[in-house]
Order: C-alpha cells, then structure tokens, then sequence
C-alpha cells in the first residue's frame, strides 16, 4: 500500500492536539497511516518533548511522539514502518522531516528505561531498532504531560518516575553523551550543535533542582537567574540562536558541560 493510499483511510474524527493547524492535519496523516500498517498491533499516540511541554517552536522543534503497541512488532512491520517513514520524510510535507519518535510494546512502556529491550525509532531521515538513552525522560514526559491524540490515559499503563529514577538516568545519558566531548568536543566545536548543549545543560541542571522535566526554553531563563551574570548572554544567544549564526561559544558551552557533569555527579554518589 503506498503513502497516498493510506492517506485516504482516513480517522473518523480527530480533535485538535496542537495550536498549530498545519502540525495537527499532519499528525492526522500519521496516525491513519499508523493505524492502518499496525492494525491490531496499534494501542496508541502519544506526543511529547516540546509540545507536551507547550513551548514549540515552528522554526525550531521536533515533533516527538511514541506510538505504543500491543506487543513486540515482527521484523516484516518494521520494514514496512522503516518504509512508511522513508516515503513520508520524501513526501512534501515539512513536518515528516521533524519526526523523532518510538514504537513501544505496552510493556516495555509501563517501566521504560535505558537497559530495556530495543524498539524501532525514527528521527528525520533515519531508522533503526535500538535503546533509547533518554527512555526514562520521555516516560515521564508521556506520563505527566503528554498529548494524547488516541489511547487510554498515560496514568493506567505507564509507571510513575521517582526523582530518584529521573536523576539516575540523567547522570547515566550525561557520563555516555557528554563527557567524551570534555576530552574530544569535535561535535561542541561545531557552532550549529552549541544551542542545543547548552540549553540541554540547563534543562538537566532544572531537573535536579525540581525533580520535574520543563521546556528548554523555560530550563534556559531559569538558569540565566541561577547560574550567574556570566551565564545570561551566552544562554540567551542559545535560546534565540539565528541559524547562519557565526558566534562560538564552544568554551563556554564546555564550561556548562563540566559543571554540570560536577553537579551529576555529586548527585549520583548519593543515590
């Protein structure tokens, strides 16, 4: 079945999950060509990152969802997802190429983490089965904030994270993600990656401060009131950053790194 026939199995009705009518006829789109490749198979849609969080950019965000199914998918439906999300990232609309989601077993949801058997995930033009570092993060968002556009309340199958859990699993991506740049900052130096580093610091300073998962944009004016005079240009030029932007701030995105790897780990030895 191609993408434009699945286009037409239409759902029935779909309320409005976004503010954004664009993003809201896309995610119609996807959910119809969900529900008709994972038929028996389909559980539910979910929307996380920024808009669970209502802090999306249209310049900006990604589109972050997880769609649960029933059980574990064969490896024939995901071949024919990693097909469906090839034909979308080619199709004209500009919302397939800001994809970045998973598909979960319902049991694998319930306690998501890191170590639990790999699910396939889609970001932009790339697929592939695999952990995700972030599992227990996006467990959490999903749970405590996310959109439901189809399924059953996130609260009856989705375990709740201790602070404990979220700061272990924070310290666990940090000491895997970042501190090899502290050593080799090949992906740091690079000017268009420094945003995301930087507010990516904020965010993970704000969840040790209040054991809850915010925006990067609110993660980022809280920590210009926190972190110190210092601080305040370089987050602000993150949270504003012009794409073709020539400013470096790679010592400074560094700094952060260290800092709050110091912070993580002076967190995890307590746990």
């Amino acid at each position: 079945m191609t993408v434009q026939n699945i286009f037409e199995v239409m759902v029935p009705h779909l309320l409005s999950p976004t503010p954004f009518r664009e993003i809201n006829d896309f995610l119609r789109q996807l959910l119809a060509n969900q529900k008709a490749l994972l038929r028996e198979q389909f559980v539910g849609l979910y929307l996380g990152g920024s808009l669970a969080l209502r802090a999306f950019n249209l310049d900006r965000s990604d589109i972050d969802f997880v769609a649960v199914t029933f059980g574990q998918l064969s490896p024939e439906i995901v071949l024919d997802l990693e097909n469906l999300h090839a034909q979308l990232y080619a199709a004209p609309s500009q919302w397939a190429k800001k994809l970045d989601g998973s598909y979960v077993p319902r049991e694998i949801l319930r306690h998501w983490t890191a170590n639990r058997p790999p699910c396939p995930f889609v970001e932009g033009d790339q697929f592939q089965v695999t952990n995700q570092g972030s599992a227990v993060i996006q467990r959490h968002i999903i749970r405590e904030h996310g959109v439901t556009i189809v399924g059953p309340d996130p609260h009856d199958f989705i375990d709740p994270v201790s602070v404990d859990e979220m700061q272990s699993s924070l310290c666990d991506m940090a000491e895997a993600w970042w501190r090899p740049e502290l050593d080799n900052p090949s992906w740091v130096t690079q000017i268009r990656n420094q945003p995301f580093a930087i507010l990516t610091m904020c965010r993970s300073l704000y969840i040790l401060e209040h054991g809850d998962v915010a925006s990067k944009a609110v993660a980022g004016r809280w920590a210009q009131k926190v972190l110190g005079q210092s601080w305040i240009e370089p987050i602000e030029w993150a949270l504003e950053w012009p794409r073709g932007s020539e400013t470096d701030h790679t010592i400074t995105a560094l700094n952060l790194i260290a800092y709050t790897l110091d912070r993580l780990h002076q967190i995890d030895k307590r746990l």
